[in-house]
């Protein structure tokens, strides 16, 4: 609370900013606000907020099972507790296009700067599983359209994420992106495209900016920050690093837990409390509170027990 300085409005100014800067935007992925706290700590650019890790999170896989709801507020949550703008998985619109319309309306409501949807079917799998079945372009440009519709402040980005390149081949995603755009889609995210060469493709095909999806043990080759930069991409995300990071480390202490009856084997690879207190702003809080409620009222103050408070009529 006491640390953001910058609106909604003002955050998505900043992305769209951001995205004609000419360099390479890097949005981690932030499973909670904390989370999300210490990207902006560390000094990036932005905050992707995974529809598979909320899912995750909530113990269901990636397949479409959460909710408008769910997945709205847990965004509200992570972005509210930084100045970066964020960016969301909104997955197929949680329905088809006048549900698509109120998912912008709640999404800009609730201070989010962007989102993608995507053109796959209901229910939709992860994308870098096999097996993945599109809706017909037709039906993703309605999707689109009636996000684009629906927005109320224009800097609130909406991009389209295509799953076409495992199913259909380069050429046809290539083809689907160029579609999307035309509808009004203000960015193209492309899924799982294997190589360098897939990725140069689509940034010579695509005039519209362009996100890389870095995710590991998925259909992607991992590409460090400059050679997508090279490659003239706008963002990149590592949606469910700090996630799988996180549960490692969970599991690395509850083993030594179990096997050792303590913690003390991992200790010294905590956050310390330090750490966590300065991340939290601890001492800031602390001194807006004795601001306000550190003082105490005079003697001179206090009504005599002699001499009762009257009113005068």
């Amino acid at each position: 609370m006491l640390n953001i300085t910058a609106d909604a409005r003002q955050k998505r100014a900043q992305f769209r900013q951001q995205l004609t800067s000419g360099r390479l935007l890097q949005l981690p992925g932030a499973f909670s606000p904390l989370v999300a706290r210490q990207i902006e700590q560390l000094g990036f650019d932005g905050i992707y907020i995974s529809g598979a890790v909320l899912a995750a999170d909530l113990g269901y896989p990636d397949i479409g099972l959460t909710t408008l709801t769910e997945v709205s507020q847990r965004g509200y949550q992570i972005s509210r507790a930084t100045n970066l703008p964020s960016l969301i998985d909104v997955d197929t619109g949680f329905g088809e296009a006048m549900s698509m319309a109120r998912t912008i309306f709640e999404l800009e409501n609730l201070g989010l700067s962007g989102c993608h949807l995507e053109d796959q079917v209901n229910p939709k799998r992860c994308g870098h599983l096999d097996g993945k079945q599109l809706v017909a372009t037709a039906t993703m440009v309605q999707r689109i359209r009636a996000a684009v519709d629906a927005r109320r402040d224009p800097d609130f980005l909406i991009m389209a994420r295509t799953d076409a390149r495992a199913s259909e081949g380069l050429e046809v995603a290539i083809e689907r992106a160029r579609a999307y755009v035309a509808a009004g889609a203000d960015a193209i995210f492309p899924e799982a495209l294997h190589d360098q060469r897939e990725f140069e493709a689509f940034r010579k095909a695509i005039d519209v900016p362009l996100l890389a999806n870095m995710t590991e043990f998925g259909k992607s080759r991992l590409l460090d920050r400059q050679t997508l930069e090279n490659l003239g991409f706008n963002l990149v995300i590592y949606p469910v690093s700090t996630l799988r990071s996180a549960m490692g480390a969970s599991e690395r202490l509850l083993k030594a837990i179990r096997d050792s009856g303590s913690q003390q084997p991992v200790v010294d690879a905590m956050q310390t409390r330090a750490e966590l207190y300065t991340l939290l702003q601890y001492a800031e809080y602390n001194q807006f509170d004795q601001s306000l409620f550190n003082f105490h009222v005079s003697d001179a103050a206090q009504p005599s027990a002699a001499q009762p408070d009257t009113e005068e009529e």
